[in-house]
């Protein structure tokens, strides 16, 4: 059955930020951590034989420098990560989930 009357409010990314950012806390609280979840991401980003890896090394980067974690810390494991920097990772990966949602929907290369 669907909701009469219900109204959207178009939120700014600094909201969808936030939103996510409880949403995950809530989560972690009440579920457990996704580690194995973003754990597997990362894997799959860094997975060599895929066409695209020069692309996904340079999208992980930019998540890493997003969470402000070291440059010489970009290669290493998660799990040797300080707790502080698994939640500005995963932090970061809200913060380009909200600005990817907000992007144009049909985008097209220039001529």
């Amino acid at each position: 059955m669907a909701i009469e009357g219900a109204n959207t409010v178009q939120l700014s990314a600094g909201q969808r930020v936030s939103a996510l950012n409880h949403l995950a806390a809530i989560r972690g609280q009440f579920w457990g951590d996704s580690w194995k979840e973003v754990e597997r991401f990362i894997d799959d980003m860094r997975d060599p034989r895929d066409s695209n890896n020069e692309g996904n090394i340079r999208t992980l980067s930019a998540i890493f420098y997003l969470a402000k974690i070291p440059t010489n810390k970009h290669h290493l494991s998660l799990s040797e990560l300080t707790t502080d920097e698994r939640t500005a990772l995963v932090s970061a990966m809200n913060q380009l989930k909200a600005v990817v949602s907000l992007f144009p929907k049909r985008i097209a290369l220039p001529n």
